[in-house]
């Protein structure tokens, strides 16, 4: 055993997950590391369904979101063009109240309530496919008036601050790309940051997802910002980790920096810093992030005292790269794992009034669509440990109550309650979108892509439909704001309305 710990037990669990990767199917790779360097690379299944070339640590994939420390970190560089303190508008000042009144630090740190841009355009009817590009997206947050929530006040996660940020850095001369391509190659890793899907990457391996039957090739229209647009191998992330762990030259106190601890507006820590959130294993406080785009997932985590941490990408909808990197880490400190807890009776809840909502089915707590496994915490209570989604709940007599994303939430069963005929009607968006309901279903789409999805009540003008979009199945709620006004809402976005027409 080594003094950063047993790699031994860890590499063992790693290779329990890979070799689960057959070698006819989507695969990916897990690397071990420490200060000092890679100590092993397990990998398994393929790089491609149409060569059957076996993943490798080598093997280029998308890293997604695990990109959003790597921007803080280009930000945090260029304090001279850019303040965490700054309000948006004074970098982007077509921005209207209150997105423009948001600060960087806020908007980077999951607690500016900005609405993320790619579910406002799900609410809008577009699909994950439907092909967009920068300038358009910035003239759409422009028009926005309305945040999911009073900046300061809770943590949800969004990528519109960093789409934000990244254009107004463009702006001054400033590109994200660059910065990769330069700090990448001072660890000899292989690292790129193209902005559209169809952008040729040299190595670049393709994406699947899984449609019940087969695997499919994945694809996105959305242009891809800062958020979420770096691309490399495990073994390229490993060396850039590394980097960060070693903290020397240009990542001399880097580390430090994006880990601190960030506040509510009421003095709150919130556990997600700039562009890393916190995970507790025992008594060890780590740090990390995951990433997710339609057939890849990335995921890394770091123990900071000891300099150790592991990588996982891969090039398939469905792996959960947060339970291989956790594991892999218990296993490389010899600590417990959490206990998933299913205290919490299973069913459909939502709040006396407003959208918010939850459905509990064993560890699984859904909000507002976003599902989050929950473990064990004090007494009867029980916490998703996600500081980019904090959940802390207990069951009481009639009903769930404690905080999500550190607001103050009391949840009550569903009871029966039927879909009122006086909601039928076409409902159209200031953005030139519309639906129609009709005998209890949300009607979408046109010709071929003309859908009909049932309505749930859930009583004093909630309903929840099921939208599905190629690789995500997504459950909106339409919030009933007045007789002829309504907002459809997600976990990431609160805020598209609707009004009747006619």
């Amino acid at each position: 055993m080594s003094e950063t710990g047993n790699w031994k037990a860890a590499q063992a669990r790693a290779a329990g997950f890979t070799q689960n990767w057959g070698k006819d199917e989507p695969g990916g790779a897990v690397i071990g590391f420490d200060a000092n360097g890679i100590r092993f690379a397990e990998s398994g299944g393929v790089e491609s369904l149409s060569t059957l070339t076996p993943f490798t640590a080598e093997s280029v994939v998308r890293y997604a979101s695990v990109t959003k420390h790597a921007f803080c970190a280009m930000v945090l560089a260029h304090s001279d063009k850019i303040g965490l303190g700054d309000p948006l508008g004074q970098h982007l000042p077509e921005l209207q109240a209150p997105l423009r009144d948001v600060t960087v630090g806020r908007a980077l740190d999951m607690s500016g309530g900005l609405p993320d841009t790619r579910e406002c355009l799900s609410l809008l009817g577009l699909s994950v496919y439907t092909e967009t590009k920068a300038g358009p997206l910035l003239d759409f947050l422009a028009r926005q008036t309305r945040l999911n929530y009073e900046a300061g006040t809770e943590i949800s996660y969004s990528n519109t601050g960093y789409r934000l940020i990244e254009a107004a850095l463009e702006r001054q001369g400033v590109f994200f790309r660059d910065y990769v391509h330069r700090l990448g190659a001072q660890v000899q890793a292989v690292l790129d940051a193209p902005d559209v899907w169809n952008a040729s990457v040299v190595g670049l391996v393709p994406g699947y997802w899984r449609d019940g039957e087969r695997w499919q090739l994945s694809a996105a229209g959305l242009h891809i910002s800062a958020s979420g647009s770096m691309t490399g191998s495990g073994e390229s992330l490993a060396k850039w980790l590394i980097g960060l762990l070693r903290g020397e030259g240009p990542f001399a106190g880097v580390l430090d920096q994006l880990s601190e601890s960030r506040q509510l507006a009421d003095g709150r820590p919130s556990g997600y810093g700039l562009g890393l959130r916190r995970t507790m294993l025992g008594k060890r406080s780590l740090i990390g992030h995951g990433g997710s785009h339609p057939g890849y997932k990335s995921y890394f985590l770091l123990d900071p005292v000891r300099k150790a941490g592991f990588a996982v990408v891969s090039n398939r909808e469905d792996t959960n790269g947060y339970k291989i990197a956790i594991e892999s880490m218990a296993a490389l400190m010899d600590e417990a794992l959490p206990r998933p807890s299913s205290t919490l009776r299973d069913g459909i809840y939502v709040t006396e009034s407003g959208p918010w909502w939850i459905k509990v089915s064993g560890s699984t707590v859904t909000y507002l669509d976003a599902d989050e496994t929950v473990y064990e915490d004090e007494g009867s209570w029980v916490s998703s440990r996600s500081a980019s989604s904090p959940m802390r709940l207990t069951m009481g007599d009639d009903a769930i109550v404690g905080e999500v994303g550190h607001a103050q939430r009391r949840f009550l069963p569903v009871g029966e309650h039927e879909v009122p005929a006086s909601l039928s009607g076409v409902w159209n968006s200031s953005e030139g979108a519309s639906f129609e309901i009709d005998n209890g279903s949300v009607i979408m789409g046109v010709g071929p892509v003309r859908h009909s999805m049932p309505l749930q009540a859930l009583g004093s003008g909630r309903f929840l439909f099921t939208l599905k979009d190629g690789p995500w199945t997504k459950r909106v709620c339409l919030h009933l704001l007045a007789e002829d006004r309504l907002e459809l809402v997600l976990a990431r976005a609160r805020m598209i309305e609707y009004r009747r027409a006619g």
